[in-house]
């Protein structure tokens, strides 16, 4: 297979090189140092996989991957960054995988097989299906690392002071994000219930009256009953019309 590294640091694309020098199923055709160097050389060497870096000179990672993505019969993109926060947005842009520097060889390996596993056409699916959907997790720094949430697994967004937490199936977890991003990118599939509260809509069952005169919604798959303020009754109501 055809690989292409691309890293704006030249002695982190030589170790990639190094590594792969004496793997027969594997073929370092080019290299790059800038996200338009790396598309030139896509276009070039028709790569089957791009080892990406995220943080380089002009444009990103992400907005190279972004780019590869939108060509037809598009390579596979693998991640090696230093930066682990970024590993939602690499699920965001359908990565193959996702590697953490330094690269260990034989995690490198194992992301070269499962980008191997998978052809250009069951990858081009992913793809319009990731364009139809948006991204399908949500990412949290934890003691454990980075933790992905999938977006079908939370219930709602609840934020409080500085902090926002994800309320899902496996429970709650402190995310970096605001509502506002939250509702910006995921507005289609979440709404706006409360000044401090994003809903996944379909988990809405209905909006009923609290003992205490309040609006609230029932939920399915949680007992938690998140507050609708009184300007937001009338749209919610709307909303949920049309579902």
């Amino acid at each position: 297979m055809d690989i292409i590294i691309v890293d704006d640091e030249l002695l982190a694309r030589d170790r990639l090189a190094r590594m792969l020098a004496d793997e027969p199923d594997y073929r370092v055709v080019a290299q790059a140092g800038t996200a338009e160097e790396a598309m030139t050389a896509v276009m070039a060497h028709d790569p089957d996989i791009v080892l990406l870096d995220i943080h380089m000179p002009g444009d990103s990672g992400l907005q190279a991957a972004e780019r590869i993505a939108q060509l037809e019969d598009s390579p596979a993109v693998v991640f090696c960054t230093a930066h682990d926060q970024h590993a939602l947005d690499a699920f965001g842009v359908n990565a193959v995988d996702y590697l953490l520097k330094p690269v260990r060889k034989e995690k490198l390996l194992q992301a070269l097989n499962k980008a191997q596993s998978l052809n250009r056409a069951q990858r081009q699916q992913l793809d319009q299906r990731s364009e139809r959907s948006g991204r399908a997790h949500i990412s949290a720094r934890t003691r454990r690392g980075v933790e992905l949430i999938p977006i079908e697994h939370i219930y709602f967004f609840a934020a409080d002071h500085k902090y926002v937490t994800v309320h899902h199936q496996d429970g709650e977890t402190l995310i970096d994000d605001t509502l506002k991003e939250l509702e910006e990118e995921l507005g289609e599939r979440f709404v706006r219930v409360h000044r401090n509260a994003l809903v996944a809509l379909n988990r809405i069952q209905a909006m009923e009256k609290s003992d205490g005169g309040q609006f609230v919604l029932r939920l399915s798959g949680t007992d938690h009953r998140p507050l609708v303020s009184r300007r937001h009754v009338s749209g919610l109501r709307e909303t949920l019309a049309q579902q």
